[in-house]
């Protein structure tokens, strides 16, 4: 099996001919292939082309993006501190009158000024679209008192970030005040239980049972990891009885 010590080649195969691989795999007693990115077409044409056994791989390449390097880690940090100066712009950018598309096209533009561009698309949702997780920008005018939920990212050298953020405009009710601080609270509880070795799903068992003394549900997994793609392992989720690396 292939570990994370083990020495993987990278190359640019665009240029290579169906000649080269079939050397390739003329010294291969087994191919792998990434089953979640070929089709069953391709399956079936590259059995009858190049001749070999073909092998699920079952996600050996996501697991082993599990675990980034320090410069990968850098480029990720990078891509969150252009995510945190965007917010800070939104923050005084945000006001009643404007429409959720047009605070959208605002954060497409900064990131296109700012990085690689926005690394998923960005999701602006007020009022009671704000109950969607994954709601689209639409012409709803912000109005006072509203809710809003933003939820963005940005690429740098290839890397993606994720935030999502609440917004008030206006002062709260004191229902909302509770539900926020109850989610911020139990935020901060399962950062603090973040390290090597801790275990997910009692991570998330922990947020869910306070959620349902505070007669709320949890309806979402608490986050996933971020990389080349904006969602990769791990993912922070109630089904995931695995520790963290």
């Amino acid at each position: 099996n292939l570990t994370i010590e083990d020495e993987i080649i990278a190359y640019d195969g665009k240029n290579v001919s169906k000649y080269d691989y079939e050397g390739f795999f003329m010294i291969c007693e087994n191919v792998g292939f990434e089953e979640n990115f070929v089709t069953y077409a391709n399956y079936q044409n590259y059995l009858q082309m190049f001749k070999v056994n073909l092998v699920e791989t079952e996600g050996i390449i996501e697991r082993q993006r599990t675990i980034k390097d320090e410069e990968e880690i850098e480029c990720i940090k990078k891509a969150c501190e252009i995510t945190d100066k965007c917010f800070s712009m939104l923050k005084e950018y945000i006001k009643p009158g404007l429409t959720e598309k047009q605070i959208a096209r605002k954060i497409h533009n900064y990131y296109m000024e700012n990085s690689e561009g926005e690394s998923f698309e960005t999701i602006v949702a007020s009022g009671e679209n704000s109950s969607k997780p994954h709601a689209v920008p639409t012409d709803r005018i912000i109005q006072s008192r509203d809710i809003i939920t933003i939820d963005m990212g940005c690429i740098i050298n290839g890397y993606c970030s994720d935030m999502t953020r609440t917004i008030f405009i206006g002062e709260p009710t004191e229902k909302q005040k509770n539900i926020y601080n109850l989610v911020l609270k139990n935020q901060k509880i399962a950062l603090n239980q973040i390290r090597e070795g801790a275990n997910i799903k009692n991570i998330v068992k922990g947020v869910e049972s306070d959620f349902n003394i505070n007669n709320q549900t949890l309806i979402h997994s608490l986050g996933h990891g971020v990389g080349l793609e904006i969602h990769e392992a791990p993912i922070v989720g109630i089904k995931n009885d695995t520790p963290l690396k």
